[in-house]
C-alpha cells in the first residue's frame, strides 16, 4: 500500500504570501496532523544546522514555524544537531530566540553522551546514538535535499543516519567503505606504476596508502567513477567495486533504523525542503551554487516514501551544469541527474532501497499537492502603501 507524501511546489501562480514555501510548510503540518499528536511529547526537531559560513541550510522562518505548532500543540520542542555544528549555529541565524526553543548537541558538548546500539556491520559493533535523540518521545527530522560526494544525495535519511550518531559511530561508517578488499598490491609490485595511477586521477582520490608501503587509499567522495586508473593500473590490482560505494547507503540505513527505533511509529514524521540545492552536503561548511532548480517542500510519516518522492521529484530535472565547480565533472548523463556528477555507482536511490528492506517504509507513494498550481496567469501585483 502507498505511503502518502504531503508537497509544496516552488512554483507560485500569484504574487501573496499565501503561496509562498512556509505558507505551503503551513498546509502540510496540518496535513500530518502535527498539533494533534504532540501533547506532552518532549519533541526533538533534528535539523543540520550547517557549519562555517554555509547560508544554503534551512531557513530560520522554515524551523519557526514548526516550533511554532509543536508549541501550540502542547509539546516541548528542542533543536538537536551533531555537537560543532551547533556551537556556533548563531553565526547562521539559528538561535533559542529566533527559533522559539533551545538547540542543543544530540550527543551533549563533549560528544560524550549516547547509548550504545549493538548491530554488527562490516568493523562497526556497537553504533553511539545521540542521548537527546533517545530521550526524546517525538521526532520532528526536518532535511535539507542536497548532493552528496559519499552517495549521490542527502535528504531524510542522511539527517538522522549521520546526524544522530556520535563522531565515533560516524566516523566508522565512513570507514566501512574501505572494508571490502578494493587494492591487491601483489599485482602492482612497482612503485613507479603505483604513482602512475595516483597522476592518473584528476580528482586527486586516489593516494598512497599510510598504512601500507605498497598500498594505494580510494578516497570514495571525490571519486566518480570516470575509470582513468582502471587504464594505468595492472590487471586485477584495483577494482571499483560497487560494493564499497553501496554500502555506506546501507549502514545509513541501519543507522536511520536504530535512530528511529527509540521512537513509536505514530510518534515520528519527515520534512524536507528541495531547494538551493548544492554538489555536496551542508557540512562542507560553504555554500556553492544550486546545481538543481528549487523543487518544494515535501512532507510524510513515511521516510522513505519522502526520500524517494524528493528523489523522483528532482530526478525530472537536467543539472544545471554551469553552476558545477570546475574542479567536477559530468561524465554520465544516464540515471539520476545527481548520478551524473557523483557517478552512476553513488546510486541516491539505494538507501530508500535498504530502508524499505529494513521495514523504515516503501518506496511507493501518493503524492498530494496542497496546494496546486493550477496555471500561470498574469495577475494583479498589489503593492505596500507607502502611507
Amino acid at each position: 500500500m502507498p505511503s502518502t507524501v504531503y508537497f509544496g511546489s516552488a512554483h507560485q501562480a500569484k504574487l501573496v504570501a499565501e503561496e509562498t514555501l512556509p505558507a505551503k510548510l503551513d498546509l502540510i503540518l496540518e496535513q500530518l496532523h502535527l498539533r494533534d499528536r504532540v501533547k506532552g511529547e518532549l519533541v526533538v526537531l533534528k535539523m543540520h544546522t550547517g557549519s562555517n559560513i554555509g547560508y544554503s541550510t534551512i531557513h530560520p522562518v522554515f524551523i519557526r514555524k514548526v516550533v511554532q505548532a509543536i508549541k501550540d500543540g502542547g509539546g516541548e520542542p528542542m533543536v538537536a544537531d551533531i555537537d560543532w555544528d551547533v556551537q556556533h549555529s548563531y553565526a547562521r541565524g539559528y538561535s533559542p530566540e529566533v527559533l522559539g526553543c533551545p538547540i542543543f548537541p544530540i550527543a551533549g558538548p563533549s560528544d560524550k553522551y549516547y547509548y550504545a546500539h549493538k548491530h554488527p556491520y562490516k568493523g562497526i559493533e556497537d553504533w553511539k546514538l545521540g542521548g537527546l535523540i533517545q530521550d526524546a518521545t517525538f521526532l520532528v527530522n526536518f532535511s535539507h535535499a542536497k548532493g552528496h560526494p559519499t552517495c549521490g544525495y542527502g535528504g531524510a535519511v542522511k539527517n538522522l543516519a549521520l546526524g544522530c550518531m556520535s563522531g565515533p559511530t560516524r566516523s566508522a561508517m565512513h570507514d566501512t567503505m574501505h572494508y571490502d578488499q578494493y587494492w591487491f598490491p601483489a599485482k602492482c609490485p612497482d612503485a613507479a606504476v603505483r604513482q602512475q595511477i595516483i597522476d592518473s586521477c584528476p580528482f586527486g582520490a586516489i593516494v598512497q596508502d599510510k598504512r601500507q608501503a605498497d598500498g594505494l587509499h580510494l578516497h570514495i567522495e571525490g571519486c566518480n567513477q570516470c575509470g582513468r586508473c582502471l587504464k594505468v593500473a595492472p590487471a586485477g590490482s584495483l577494482k571499483i567495486d560497487p560494493v564499497n560505494f553501496h554500502t555506506f547507503q546501507e549502514a545509513c540505513a541501519i543507522s536511520t533504523s536504530i535512530s528511529m527505533g527509540t521512537f513509536a511509529k505514530e510518534k515520528a514524521t519527515h520534512i524536507c525542503l528541495a531547494t538551493f540545492m548544492t554538489p555536496v552536503c551542508d557540512c562542507f561548511g560553504f555554500t556553492s551554487m544550486p546545481i538543481l532548480p528549487d523543487v518544494g517542500i515535501f512532507g510524510s510519516d513515511d521516510i522513505v516514501a519522502l526520500d524517494q518522492a524528493v528523489l523522483d521529484a528532482i530526478g525530472k530535472h537536467p543539472l544545471i551544469e554551469e553552476n558545477i565547480p570546475t574542479s567536477m565533472e559530468v561524465h554520465t548523463r544516464q540515471g539520476h541527474p545527481l548520478s551524473w556528477l557523483h557517478g552512476p555507482l553513488k546510486d541516491p536511490y539505494k538507501v530508500t532501497e535498504y530502508c524499505e528492506a529494513l521495514g523504515l517504509g516503501t518506496r511507493q507513494y501518493e503524492l498530494v499537492d496542497v496546494l496546486p498550481v493550477e496555471g500561470f496567469t498574469r495577475t494583479e501585483v498589489t503593492y505596500i502603501s507607502a502611507s
